[in-house]
């Protein structure tokens, strides 16, 4: 059989087409949308625990892609991109990307080292050494007389944590005005010195005033505030790590730039 130039041009030049179609999932307005971003898009969502590569899944994300296509050439059409306050927006998420996949490549080449993990566990342990975090409940009312008349009546016998039922803070009258464990400085300053005073199963002699009204608190028990042990926060820890190595790489640069 002998296959004439034209129709073996022909055949030839759709050979050529083919796989150049295949690498395309969809054109829009002769747009090509190729089938490469659909895997870097799967690749992103898989990556988060999102979801799992399927088809479903990238047909979902070739529907999006094309409505995508679709809206921004309409915006194109109608020159939103060429707005001053749009430009802005485009420079600074440009900057956003550039910026974090830099400080991606620092961290990956300056990695935070299990040495450095525990030497800063162990400074935070030696600042925590020696806090106490306290257990106490309050009851809180608008006013001076109400407060003494609380205090009255749990010298009469009265238990507090009936009492806390009347208690103007919803989210611990119901519990009998417990707060649970907390540090001072969880408080006003206020009710933080009246509370760090008190020894245990005390309760404040006079109202303490603070900017929500007139509380009247009683500690429940007070103890050394807890280290979790390293395996515990390990991961919290190198993050606090690396932010802190990302922060002194960009005041290195900071330093070395001509700002006037």
């Amino acid at each position: 059989m002998i296959v004439k130039p034209a129709r073996l041009l022909l055949a030839m030049t759709a050979m050529v087409a083919l796989p150049s179609f295949a690498q395309n999932v969809a054109t829009v307005n002769g747009k090509p949308i190729p089938a490469s971003k659909v895997d870097q898009l799967v690749k992103q969502v898989v990556a988060q625990g999102k979801a799992t590569d399927s088809p479903q899944l990238r047909d979902a994300i070739k529907k999006d892609l094309i409505g995508r296509e679709v809206l921004i050439q309409e915006a194109d059409k109608q020159g939103v991109g060429t707005r001053p306050e749009v430009k802005n927006q485009i420079d600074n998420a440009r900057q956003s990307i550039i910026i974090n996949a830099m400080l991606a490549d620092y961290i990956k080449k300056n990695p935070v080292t299990d040495a450095q993990i525990k030497a800063e566990y162990d400074k935070a342990k030696a600042e925590q050494g020696g806090r106490q975090e306290y257990h106490a409940r309050h009851i809180l009312v608008a006013t001076e007389a109400e407060a003494n008349q609380i205090i009255a009546k749990l010298k009469g016998g009265a238990k507090f944590e009936d009492l806390a039922k009347q208690s103007k803070d919803p989210g611990s009258a119901a519990n009998g005005g417990d707060l649970g464990w907390a540090s001072p400085e969880n408080f006003v300053p206020e009710f933080s010195k009246a509370m760090t005073s008190l020894k245990k199963g005390e309760v404040t002699q006079t109202p303490v005033k603070s900017q929500y009204g007139y509380h009247v608190i009683r500690l429940e028990e007070s103890r050394a505030t807890p280290i979790p042990p390293l395996e515990e926060v390990k991961q919290q820890v190198a993050e606090a790590v690396q932010q802190r190595k990302v922060a002194a790489f960009r005041d290195d640069l900071m330093k070395k730039a001509k700002i006037q």
